[in-house]
């Protein structure tokens, strides 16, 4: 059904877009043919109500689309991510702030220890 309703969707569009080149803007535009079809202002009522039909149905069959593809979404929340019902509180894994041990103002407050120089030692003269 979906499918159906696209095809029509672009059908309308396709014949819309022809439509509004068709117009005649102020200026002149591509709406210099016809040759004696319909009188300039019988020409212009057609177009323009023509335009304003597929507007409506473009419209139409847009807001249908949208309802279909939202008709088989379920809601999701971003705050339940499937964490197990009820309260359980988690195991700490590392200290916690304020105990003295482990925490990032700590590990600057130490001095840096030498690290060994990778590869060999130049011998030196006592």
């Amino acid at each position: 059904m979906q499918t159906v309703i696209i095809v029509i969707h672009l059908l309308i569009v396709l014949t819309m877009i022809g439509l509004v080149l068709l117009q005649r803007s102020e200026g002149g535009g591509l709406g210099m043919g016809g040759g004696g079809f319909m009188s300039t202002r019988g020409t212009a009522n057609l177009l323009s109500r023509s335009t304003a039909y597929l507007a409506a149905g473009f419209f139409a069959t847009s807001l249908i689309l949208s309802i279909l593809a939202g008709y088989d979404r379920k809601p999701t929340s971003i705050l339940n991510t499937g964490a197990p019902a009820g309260p359980t509180v988690p195991a700490p894994t590392t200290a916690p702030l304020g105990s003295g041990s482990g925490g990032v103002l700590d590990q600057l407050q130490r001095p840096a220890q030498p690290t060994p120089p990778a590869g060999p030692q130049v011998p030196q003269s006592q």
